[in-house]
């Protein structure tokens, strides 16, 4: 099956930060639903972190083995290894030692919610990763309600990781799939946050390398799949755009001018 559809710009007319406001993040932890929704959702803030020696460390919650079903090329374990690698390759592109990745291994369409079989322990497995990287200052989460069921449920197991250890740190939500199709339920509703974009056009390119360094999941170099997922150009390109969107619940509606990138 291939991912396409009309773009929704329901971000668009949000306050617009110049890049240099990234520096104010802090050491950051970004947590991934999948390998490539840490570079989809966040290689701008990423690169631009890095290029200001900002400590960035990523927690990959699934993983990505159920992309190509009945692929004889890449079961299950294979596919798992070559995503895991492309993760390190397109994060390298952005800076990000293989050292300051966690990949958790949970099961890709099947990440569990925290009271769900699987779930504690998945809590358990961010509460240790987390212990290991004391001082950062954000963490940046999948939005809560993005229409994927492994993007909420990885936005719950870090929730509540987070409050059980009673963690002050910042947090942001990126969308993913709420960027290209999302339903009604699932945007930020009116008054309950703070909806910005980072400008991230310096590193857009870098950015772009990073993505294309998922190729299965950009081109069609696993072709024996019963359902093979690719991204296509139209939807890639909403992830190419020189801004990222971010959102915040727990802080007051932001209210600043609109700058140029």
């Amino acid at each position: 099956m291939t991912v396409s559809t009309q773009p929704i710009d329901w971000f668009v007319d949000v306050p617009l930060l110049p890049s240099t406001e990234v520096r104010e993040l802090g050491p950051t932890v970004v947590v991934a639903p999948h390998p490539d929704d840490e570079v989809l959702g966040c290689g701008g803030i990423i690169a631009l972190l890095r290029q200001a020696r900002v400590p960035v460390r990523m927690i990959i919650a699934s993983d990505g083995a159920a992309s190509h079903p009945g692929s004889k090329a890449y079961p299950p374990p294979a596919l798992a290894a070559l995503r895991r690698a492309e993760s390190e390759a397109g994060l390298g592109i952005l800076g990000v030692s293989p050292e300051d990745v966690s990949f958790l291994g949970l099961p890709d369409g099947g990440v569990p919610l925290p009271d769900a079989s699987g779930g504690r322990n998945a809590v358990v497995k961010v509460q240790s990763t987390l212990q290991t990287w004391s001082g950062f200052e954000t963490i940046v989460l999948p939005w809560r309600r993005d229409p994927h069921d492994d993007h909420r449920a990885t936005w719950a197991l870090v929730t509540a990781a987070l409050d059980q250890t009673g963690s002050m740190a910042r947090r942001l939500e990126y969308p993913i799939w709420s960027r290209v199709h999302p339903g009604p339920n699932d945007l930020p509703r009116a008054g309950e946050s703070a909806t910005r974009r980072y400008a991230i056009g310096a590193v857009r390119e870098q950015k772009r390398a990073a993505i294309l360094a998922h190729r299965s999941q950009t081109t069609r170099m696993i072709h024996d799949a019963e359902i093979g997922e690719c991204l296509t150009p139209d939807v890639l390109e909403r992830f190419f755009e020189p801004w990222e969107p971010f959102i915040a619940v727990d802080e007051p509606v932001l209210r600043v001018d609109t700058v140029a990138p």
